[in-house]
Order: C-alpha cells, then structure tokens, then sequence
C-alpha cells in the first residue's frame, strides 16, 4: 500500500467507530468523517524522493506509427525492399494480419542526423527533428500484445485487459493535483476512441476521483458544466450544499468511500465552472504562440490540444493525455504518414520550445508513443504498400521532466525486427515515468481483492541511462 494514501484506513476506523460503544454522537462521528474527507484527490502527497519532474503530458499516437519510417533508419531493409523476409524472423511469430512468407518492405522516406547529438529523423518530421536534443529515443520498446485494444490497455495500464489503473490514475492517486480547481487527470481526443475505449482513462480498482476526466474542444469543456437556462450561480451553489448534506447522511450511516468520492466530484465540478471556461479559451494566446504550434481557433485539432496541454500544465494539472487517432496503416502507409506527420509534427515541437521558453519543460515530462510498432514486412500489394502491428521492438521518445535528452537508448538489427541491445519492456517505462516524478514503482500499490498491486505489476526497471 502507497504510504501515503491508505484507503482502507478509512473504511477500517469508520467501521470501528461505527461499531464501538464509546458513544460517540452522530455529530462528532459527521465531523470526524468530515475532517477524513477532505483529505481528497486533490490533496498533494510528498513523493518518495526527490523528484525531476512534477507533471506529465502524454502523446499517444492511435493505431502506432511505423518507427522504421520515422525513427529508427534501416538502410539493409531498404537493399533487400520486396526480398522474402528471412526465415529466421518468422520464427514463432504472429502476426494480425500477414499470412505465409511475407516480403521485406523498406522505407520511402530520406532520414537525416539532427542537432549536436545527430539523432537521426525522417524527412516526414522536420520540426520535431529541431529539437532533438532535447529527446530521448528509445527504439527497443516492447509489448506483449499485437492487437490494438489489448496493447493499448497495456501501454496506459500495464496489463492488456480492462479493470486496471492507468498510468494517469496512478499518478493521481499517488500525488494528486497542484491545484484543487481542476482535475488532477485530464484527456484531450482527435480523432475517435481508441479501440479500448474510456477505459484507457478510467480509475479501474482505484476510487474513482482518480479517472481521467475528458475536455472537449468545441461547446461546454465538460459536459453539463455550464448552469443550465435560467438557473443562477446562487442557487447551483445552494444545491451543491444541500446535495452535499445528503451525502454526508449518508456516509456517515453505511461508510461507502464512493460517497466521499462523489462529494469531491460535486465540489470540484463547481470549481471548475469558474477555472476550466478561462484555461481552454486559447484567444488570449499571441499571434507568435499560434504561429509556433500552427492552431486554429474555433477547430478541433492536434495543434489546438498541444496549446491546451500547455495551458492545463500551467495551472497545476498533474497528468495530460492527448490522444490522436489515424495511424493504423495496413495500407498506403508512406501516402497516410506524411497526411498524419503534417498535423502534429509542428504542434508537438512547438510544445517542447514553448515549454522550454517559458521554463516549463525542466518539470513536465513529454511522454510520445503508442500501443506498438509496425512490421518491416509488406502487407497488402505493392501498389500500395502497408505494415502490420509489431510487438517485438517499436520507437518511444520523452522529453523534459529530468531527461537526459539527444540519445537513442537501445538498437534493433538491421532489418528493424528484434532488439540487439537494451530490450525494454513496457513495465520499464513505466517504472521510469514514476521514478521522474519522485516515485517508487514498487511502493506504489493499492490493496484489491486480497492482494496489492501496482502498474509495474512484478516488473520494471528503471532506465537509468535515459535520466540527465
């Protein structure tokens, strides 16, 4: 159990005290629940050591980009382009959609060395390649899931079927939010759900303060925030008070935590009636700032959700998730990569220089990745060439946050199949996201079912060498 945050202490006192005879009145038993409650998500707990970075933004790319045409340069798997893929490769491997013996399927992309560090780029990226030294590449990720909604939940949860925690509820139930008039956890989307759908953001076992709360881009931020017609400030006040009086009844009487949960959920909700409307209006953004990530007002788009990733992490959100959907590409897959580069690759760099320059990126950790990676085989014909899912070996970078940037951590062999040095398994950057924000992977649990688990399950290891 996380030191700090016991939830079943509360339950264990309430229900003493409920069954004791010391007499106790209602009224104090109401105080003292009271008192226990406001103790609540939003409550700042002190991390386990020091930490490098304080928030998280994290860029989940929907479907998985192909790393061999945008990170990881394989110029062998272009000399052998549409040669049958060697048998020692195809060995014990599956596949989601390739059948028989499938042929080698090399880049069309330029890649060039970038910055002092020479990371090397694909031409489809040249705005993320002006910060590469800021980035730590890891091109040896791997997953235990080929198909998308299994390896998405493993990619946020650590485990590839729903009922866990993601990594955001974690970091909310283990820190909480720097700032009580807004979420601790928030999700921005372009582009439909993911496969796996809001169980990527939600509290799984955890209460269910901790779940990722969605903001949309165009009307009410979050659904039903706004005061219906003709109901005043006053009275929505009022009601919140009387609904709140009601709760506590009934807390006090059966000692369910989803009532406390529900409680703060009510008042924070009021809050943000007032916070949330100001942090998502991006008018008040300069020309330069719109220039720099490429946004349009009034639209939903990528670039729109980077400047709001910003703005949220300015005012004290722990844990940004932007979710952007269309990189599932069996088919026309350089055609459908430069269509997708083209709508984040300034939105991303612009994120990294804007919070650099407003000396930000120093404590929010930029997380970019996704479910899995693709095949250097061919899939579909050759007229329009595709890549199926690939498990074995995939690119993630970060940035910010304590992050030894201009590195590639790990190599794969040179057809881009399997890692020859520096495997990491998704557990790894887990335990490395934590151990940024000042926590122990191991030390953060949380006793379900008769048993205390955490987001690294038995697994992880720091990756030391990607930390400045």
């Amino acid at each position: 159990m996380h030191p700090l945050r016991t939830p079943s202490e509360t339950i264990s006192r309430r229900q003493w005290l409920q069954s004791s005879s010391l007499g106790l009145g209602s009224l104090a038993l109401a105080n003292l629940l009271a008192s226990e409650n406001s103790s609540n998500a939003n409550t700042i707990a002190v991390p386990h050591f020091a930490p490098r970075a304080k928030r998280v933004i994290f860029l989940h790319m929907v479907g998985a980009p192909s790393q061999l045409d945008l990170f990881d340069h394989k110029p062998t798997l272009l000399r052998h382009d549409r040669q049958l893929c060697p048998e020692s490769h195809l060995q014990g491997q599956r596949f989601a959609f390739l059948r028989g013996h499938p042929s080698l399927l090399g880049t069309q992309f330029r890649f060039r060395q970038h910055g002092d560090s020479g990371l090397e780029f694909s031409e489809v990226l040249p705005h993320l390649a002006t910060v590469a030294d800021d980035i730590a590449m890891v091109k040896t990720m791997q997953s235990e899931h080929f198909n998308h909604a299994p390896a998405q939940l493993f990619a946020q949860t650590g485990f590839g079927r729903f009922g866990r925690p993601p990594l955001g509820a974690w970091i909310s139930y283990g820190l909480g939010s720097e700032n009580t008039d807004v979420p601790s956890f928030i999700v921005l989307i372009t582009g439909s759900v993911a496969g796996a759908g809001n169980s990527l953001w939600g509290s799984g076992f955890l209460p269910t303060h901790h779940q990722g709360i969605e903001f949309r881009s165009q009307g009410d931020p979050v659904l039903f925030l706004s005061n219906p017609p003709g109901l005043r400030d006053a009275d929505r006040q009022q009601v919140i008070a009387n609904i709140k009086a009601l709760n506590e009844a009934q807390l006090a009487q059966i000692g369910d935590p989803e009532i406390a949960t529900r409680i703060s959920q009510y008042e924070l909700a009021y809050r943000m009636q007032t916070a949330v409307p100001e942090i998502m209006d991006l008018a008040d953004e300069p020309k330069h700032i719109h220039a720099l990530y490429g946004t349009q007002l009034g639209k939903v788009s990528f670039a729109n959700n980077c400047l709001l990733a910003r703005r949220l992490v300015e005012r004290g959100v722990r844990f940004v998730q932007l979710y952007d959907q269309g990189w599932d590409h069996h088919g026309r897959v350089f055609d459908n990569l430069k269509k997708k580069c083209k709508q984040v690759d300034q939105p991303i760099a612009g994120l990294l220089k804007d919070l650099k320059q407003r000396g930000l990126l120093e404590e929010t950790l930029v997380v970019w990745g996704a479910e899995f990676g693709r095949t250097p085989l061919l899939q579909s014909n050759g007229q329009f060439p595709g890549r199926d899912h690939h498990k074995e070996a995939f690119c993630i970078w970060m940035a910010g946050g304590g992050i030894q940037g201009g590195q590639a951590f790990g190599s794969t062999d040179e057809l881009g199949y399997f890692p020859v040095n520096n495997p990491c398994h998704v557990n790894d950057w887990h335990a490395t996201i934590l151990h940024l924000l000042g926590v122990d992977h191991t030390k953060l649990t949380y006793k379900f079912q008769g048993r205390q688990f955490r987001l690294t399950d038995v697994g992880g290891q720091v990756l030391q060498p990607l930390i400045s």
